[in-house]
């Protein structure tokens, strides 16, 4: 679990990055969160565009994929969201303030 002060660090850290991945009209299936699972490995720090031809709730996609990739919840402005989930190996890992 990340504290607000972590929080706050990885809002300012993710101003900067673009959407890596747009959730269109069929939403959010296995190969989606395999993706997701392999882009976390490597940034560790994602943000996602939800499109406008999508139907499902914003909040449902959220928390669906926070549940299957096992990360935590960043920030959600509009119709974009960011994730964060710790790398496994330790090499270039964000240092996150305690």
């Amino acid at each position: 679990m990340i504290t607000p002060k972590q929080r706050a660090f990885l809002k300012s850290l993710a101003h900067n990055i673009e959407p890596i991945m747009n959730i269109g009209k069929y939403g959010v299936n296995d190969e989606t969160i395999r993706q997701l699972d392999l882009v976390l490995e490597k940034r560790e720090l994602v943000k996602i565009k939800i499109l406008n031809n999508n139907l499902d709730d914003d909040e449902e996609i959220v928390n669906f994929i926070l549940q299957k990739t096992r990360a935590e919840f960043v920030q959600h402005i509009g119709n974009k969201f960011v994730i964060y989930r710790r790398k496994r190996k330790d090499e270039n890992r964000i240092e996150l303030p305690e």
